[in-house]
């Protein structure tokens, strides 16, 4: 998911720099989501692992 996000990201970067502000605007908003989603899940894992408590 974090891939997808860093795929968007330069979608809009390159979008910016040839001047198609539209789909510059779009695909940062899409990665901002994408990374927002992959930010939580993250959180969660990080959160449920510390919860179960299990240790090598």
């Amino acid at each position: 998911m974090l891939r997808w996000a860093l795929i968007f990201f330069i979608i809009a970067i390159i979008s910016g720099l040839l001047g198609f502000t539209t789909i510059a605007g779009v695909a940062i908003e899409i990665a901002t989501i994408i990374f927002y989603i992959f930010l939580i899940l993250f959180v969660i894992a990080l959160v449920f692992g510390l919860l179960t408590g299990r240790r090598v």
